[in-house]
């Protein structure tokens, strides 16, 4: 999923561990695989601690980068880029992790590294 790629490029562009971020699916009737997801995720924040310390992040420059972060992902240039590149990507039909990356970076990487 092309918002797993561009959440993950934001976060390592303001020096957060993308593994602070997982988005998976589970429906209503597959409660053994969500607890399983949570109890998984939950172990692997609390392997990082908390968030900025792990990445060696003092807390005012911590907060300075996800007011950045939060600016981007809220800007229309990202937001419209981002909607004609996930048009792009329907069209190609490959959802490859690969190919998203790939694509994501082309068309995205510019805007995100001079947003932040």
């Amino acid at each position: 999923m092309s918002v797993n790629v561009l959440v993950k490029r934001v976060l390592e562009g303001i020096g957060i561990s993308p593994a602070r971020y997982n988005l998976q699916w589970a429906s209503a009737a597959e409660a053994p695989r969500f607890v399983k997801l949570i109890t998984e995720f939950t172990k692997k924040i609390r392997d990082l601690g908390p968030l900025g310390h792990a990445e060696g992040i003092k807390p005012d420059e911590l907060q300075d980068r996800i007011n950045k972060a939060v600016a981007l992902v809220n800007s229309q240039k990202l937001r419209m880029t981002f909607g004609t590149t996930t048009k792009a990507l329907r069209k190609d039909k490959d959802y490859s992790d690969a190919h998203l990356v790939e694509v994501i970076d082309a068309k995205l990487g510019k805007t995100i590294t001079a947003g932040l």
